[in-house]
């Protein structure tokens, strides 16, 4: 995204509340004169054509997660992903779990989060007693940090950080005891970008969320890849049957469906170019994003958001930066131009 500077000054991150997200579109259906008809959830960033879940076998829901069904999981996590032998795997509830267990793993350090992107990353790191700094863009020094963490691709803005630069980033943190640790939360998308062939290096750490590219957020499905101590203490930390016998069944088939993959990127980024063109002949200025969502810059996000309820639409809006909108890509686009021009009919963005 253009236009973040390449370097800002660093703030330590202020005392936050926890932080508001997408999905939330219970508290639209419930304002007064909400739409009445079916909403577009536009509000996250999962994918809207979801992998076609087969059937569950009965035992999966009927006993306990099995050790043998999670080696197979964790197995196609490895393959998938392509992560060395060397480097361990675990498996958790969604990544949001690895954000709140890794915290706690580790003595209070020195935080940088490179801003602005999810944020629960300072929040949780903030709530375990870390020393906390965000940053806009990227970092002038890593002087003065221990454990720099960093989104890849991020969210909102979909900047891509090239593995060269990430791992100069681990070396020098690693060569005094620090760690870098990578959410590549939607980086299926855009899998060469993806640091997961070395994670078997010494002061890394990568999250990978499987709900996001197979549309499945509801299974509550995540990895963490690194340092084998690191992810065998986030196994204990989160307890024995920590991921669902049917999430388990799901995601190694899923994540076994190379094609499917394959296919999907392609489609995903067709209907992106689709969602840029329509944006930019309705004259609204698309800032950046992935596939499987979009950046947005109007000259008033939050008013323009309600206008789109009003249509039954519901969007991502950020209070800290009141121009940005961002958009999920939706499973009926025709629907969507369809309410979009009715809000534009009463007057531009």
């Amino acid at each position: 995204m253009t236009e973040n500077p390449a370097t800002m000054g660093e703030t330590e991150a202020p005392r936050q509340s926890p932080p508001t997200h997408g999905g939330d579109l219970a508290a639209a259906l419930t304002a007064p004169g909400a739409y009445a008809g079916t909403w577009l959830d536009l509000s996250t960033g999962i994918n809207p054509l979801p992998w076609p879940v087969p059937a569950v076998p009965a035992e999966a829901w009927m006993r306990l997660p099995a050790a043998d069904a999670e080696a197979r999981l964790l197995a196609a996590a490895r393959q998938a992903y392509g992560v060395p032998e060397e480097a361990g795997v675990v498996a958790l509830p969604g990544t949001q779990a690895a954000i709140q267990l890794l915290p706690r793993l580790f003595a209070p350090a020195r935080v940088t989060v490179l801003g602005p992107t999810y944020a629960e990353h300072a929040y949780c790191w903030q709530q375990a007693g870390h020393a906390v700094s965000e940053i806009d863009g990227l970092p002038a020094s890593l002087a003065g940090t221990d454990i720099l963490i960093a989104v890849n691709p991020n969210n909102p803005d979909g900047r891509a950080l090239g593995r060269d630069l990430l791992l100069r980033w681990r070396a020098e943190l690693a060569s005094r005891g620090g760690w870098l640790i990578v959410d590549e939360a939607f980086a299926d998308v855009l899998p060469d970008i993806s640091m997961a062939g070395g994670s078997a290096q010494p002061g890394l750490l990568l999250l990978r969320s499987f709900g996001k590219f197979f549309g499945l957020a509801g299974l509550r499905l995540g990895f963490v890849l690194g340092d084998p101590a690191v992810t065998a203490a986030l196994a204990a930390a989160a307890g024995p049957w920590a991921v669902s016998g049917p999430a388990l069944e799901i995601g190694a088939a899923a994540l076994s469906d190379a094609g499917w993959q394959q296919a999907t990127r392609g489609e995903l980024q067709r209907r992106t170019r689709r969602f840029d063109q329509g944006m930019r002949d309705r004259g609204i200025h698309v800032l950046g994003g992935t596939s499987l969502f979009r950046l947005a810059k109007l000259g008033d996000a939050g008013a323009f958001a309600a206008r789109l309820r009003q249509q039954g639409i519901h969007v991502r809006i950020f209070t800290a930066r009141p121009h940005w909108m961002r958009f999920g890509l939706p499973a009926d686009e025709a629907e969507f131009w369809r309410r979009l021009d009715a809000v534009l009919a009463d007057g531009p963005a």
